[in-house]
């Protein structure tokens, strides 16, 4: 009984909460008027009318048994489902990608039945686009957003989320679980390449960038989506590397590095926001009222809903164990904040839900706020007036402009890591091999979330985008091109035929890959290529021919015993479907490399760091040798030409208060091409109460220069660009000496309060 209690005085405070949030939040005549329709509509709601907003189900629930072929709506199970259990919210693909046609029928079959309901609400269906409508025939598919995050162009990033948002919407769907603003600092996380890379600054300007290409001015536009910004919070950083695991962080660090990028994406509008499966400190998340209520509602002040993950609330139950019950464990989720649970296969959380409500174990007035959260992204998506355009209303889908788009985004991704005697560009006029599982396939361009769910099934790929060895062949001609597979991700194919085919040609070109996939399927034991691979390169290299190796990874994986073979390597990232382009164009230098890692890459399996570890970790006290010892730093990036850093200057060797400290430099292009370069501006804390990190980055800017051409650019930093979390989980500022470091330049200043 005390436990009841605690529980209901908890809702009663997170209700009381948010709504003296949103009373200090000023609102437009426009959500004035919405937030009235939203009281108006609620007053006449059923308790069964309300859970249902909250229930989410997938669809292939409400389909007929279609045998693998094309899923078709039951009118039957749409009936029960709509009128029924008035569910208000619809997910995901049967099997795997639909053409426009085949969405405007599901989504409009479901959308009839609603406006037929006793209160015609809109279903509200949610998509997983990751990296373009990837589940939709025919749809552009732009790099995934580790690659965009190495372009260090939030440009791009919010174009990605732009035409994402165009061809998403021209599927009829208005919401897409996208993007994740999770850091990737777990290189072993299945899911790291999902993310913007390690950084939080990056990440929270990428992610900015992403939301507002999405979203635009107004998520009721045709041609934008509501995003969701996944997964709340720090589901990135399993503890040992494996997706839904154990996370172990103290409060401290959650605050400084992992909440930042929510913060702006709150603060930009942002309005439906997925939960972290997993556990933190031994609290499931979807169980966590302090996080979910006190945080993100309280002290966030966030508008929007909280959606599950997949079955989350029932795993509170059967996986973490929390819950001696399903009932349970729904009562502990919707009390901890939970608006939406993506159930999503069957009624037993609107069953239990309204049983809780009508036992007084759950109050209405927990209900309402989750209501009045759902309903307010329906209002705003204008879908009471328009659940979806018509189909002509979007003549651009799948359009060579779109294509460019993610073209360009690919070319300016790729990373030149290595260059060994200017090897890179290649001579088009010399005879290439082409070897490795990543030469003549899309899966390795594209990942996870393409098509389908793991992105490995061939049958679905875009008709006439190009493999690596399809794009080479297309730009030297296939006389100059010579491919033998060699091996498949782990297993020898042909080794010894693709040794025997280096005679006559010049240069040699690996493709190493990782076979597509993500979440839990794409768990791994180590970060080691695999050594069928590893054979092959070896086998190449006693050939004596130069190999460039291009890699086509969802995370970094280890290759220090075969690099020293290399004399270039590129790092493709997922470089979407234009990716086998881009790779050409780079390799033969019609396209200059400007990619900078947006990641450490590790040398060793067991030897993770990031760029902004302690200063402890530099040196070993006892033998004096460097510890942090990785294959490539973060923000490494090579050009086929060159440039020149000078004239690092502060405005002031004294910041005071809140006052902002100007930092100028100028770059040339002392090469001979036309090259763009990543202007990096890191900050270094000399001495703190918590222990800094060895630098910070703090600013950053992509420059287009001609040979010999210079540029003077201009950061800003302030206080708050200093500031850290201490123990009291507050931000603070201390006095003190700090760097600038740009390029190879340094500068100097004190900060003081006073």
């Amino acid at each position: 009984m005390r436990k009841l209690i605690l529980l209901f005085t908890l809702s009663v405070m997170m209700f009381q909460s948010c709504q003296s949030t949103k009373e200090k939040t000023p609102m437009t005549v426009k959500d004035q008027a919405i937030e009235k329709k939203i009281d108006e509509l609620i007053a006449q709601m059923t308790v069964e009318e309300k859970v249902g907003q909250m229930t989410q189900l997938t669809l292939s629930v409400l389909c007929k048994d279609s045998l693998g072929g094309a899923p078709q709506l039951d009118p039957q199970k749409v009936e029960k489902a709509i009128k029924k259990y008035q569910v208000g919210s619809v997910l995901n693909v049967v099997q795997n990608t639909l053409s426009r046609d085949q969405w405007y029928e599901i989504i409009g079959g479901l959308q009839k039945e609603a406006s037929n309901s006793r209160l015609k609400i809109p279903v509200l269906y949610g998509i997983d686009a990751i990296h373009g409508a990837n589940y939709t025939v025919g749809a552009t598919l732009f790099p995934q957003e580790l690659a965009l995050a190495a372009t260090w162009q939030p440009a791009f990033a919010e174009k990605s989320g732009a035409v994402t948002a165009y061809e998403v919407r021209a599927s009829a769907t208005p919401w897409n679980f996208s993007p994740v603003l999770d850091l990737g600092r777990q290189p072993l996380w299945s899911r790291f390449f999902e993310t913007f890379g390690e950084d939080p600054y990056l990440t929270t300007e990428m992610g900015s960038a992403m939301i507002k290409g999405y979203e635009g001015d107004s998520i009721s536009d045709p041609e934008k989506v509501a995003a969701c910004m996944k997964h709340f919070v720090g589901y990135s950083f399993p503890f040992n590397g494996k997706d839904r695991t154990p996370i172990l962080m103290p409060d401290r660090l959650l605050k400084e590095y992992y909440l930042v990028p929510f913060e702006r994406a709150i603060k930009q509008g942002a309005l439906t926001l997925m939960i972290n499966s997993s556990e933190i400190n031994g609290t499931p998340m979807h169980a966590n009222y302090h996080m979910l209520t006190e945080v993100l509602k309280g002290e966030l002040g966030y508008q929007g809903f909280a959606v599950t993950d997949w079955e989350d609330i029932v795993m509170l139950h059967t996986i973490h164990k929390v819950a001696a019950t399903e009932k349970e464990a729904v009562k502990i989720a919707v009390l901890a904040g939970i608006d939406m649970s993506m159930v999503p296969f069957n009624y037993k959380f609107s069953d239990y839900l309204i049983e809780l409500v009508n036992e007084k174990q759950v109050p209405m007035e927990r209900i309402d706020d989750a209501v009045r959260r759902i309903l307010r992204v329906k209002f705003k998506l204008g879908l009471f007036e328009h659940p979806f355009y018509p189909k002509e209303r979007y003549p651009k889908f799948g359009s060579a402009e779109f294509a460019q788009a993610s073209y360009e985004a690919a070319s300016e991704a790729i990373t030149l890591l290595k260059n060994s005697n200017n090897i890179l560009p290649l001579a088009a006029d010399k005879k290439v091999l082409v070897v490795g599982p990543g030469a003549h396939t899309l899966n390795t361009l594209n990942g996870g979330w393409t098509h389908t769910w793991q992105g490995a099934d061939t049958a679905f790929h875009t008709a006439g985008k190009k493999t690596i060895l399809q794009a080479l062949e297309s730009k030297l001609g296939k006389e100059k091109v010579v491919h033998v597979q060699g091996t498949s991700i782990d297993k020898d194919i042909n080794t010894s035929k693709a040794v025997s085919a280096v005679s006559g040609v010049d240069y040699i070109i690996v493709c190493l890959a990782e076979d597509p996939s993500v979440e839990k399927p794409g768990d791994i034991q180590d970060l080691d290529l695999k050594q069928a691979q590893k054979e092959l390169v070896k086998a190449l290299a006693k050939t004596g021919k130069p190999l460039v190796f291009i890699l086509s990874f969802n995370r970094p994986l280890i290759i220090y015993d075969i690099e020293e073979y290399a004399s270039g390597v590129v790092m493709a990232y997922l470089p979407g479907d234009e990716g086998g382009r881009a790779l050409a164009d780079i390799l033969y230098g019609d396209v200059n490399p400007s990619g900078k890692l947006p990641f450490t890459y590790p040398r060793r399996t067991g030897s993770l760091y990031t760029y902004d570890h302690k200063f402890s970790e530099e040196k070993d006290i006892d033998y004096k040798y460097t510890a942090v010892n990785s294959q490539y730093a973060f923000g490494q990036g090579l050009s086929y030409t060159t440039f020149k850093y000078s004239d690092l200057s502060l405005s002031t060797s004294k910041l005071v208060g809140e006052d902002t400290l100007e930092i100028s430099v100028k770059v040339t292009n002392t090469g001979s091409r036309v090259g763009k370069e990543v202007v990096q501006v890191y900050t270094k804390d000399l001495y703190a109460s918590i222990t800094p990190s060895v630098k910070r980055l703090k600013g950053f800017e992509k420059v287009d220069l001609k040979p010999g051409e210079e540029a003077s650019l201009t950061f800003r930093i302030a206080k708050h660009d200093l500031a850290f979390v201490n123990n009291d989980l507050k931000w603070i500022t201390e006095d003190g000496d700090f760097d600038v470091l740009v390029g190879d330049l340094k500068a100097s200043f004190v900060y003081s309060n006073k």
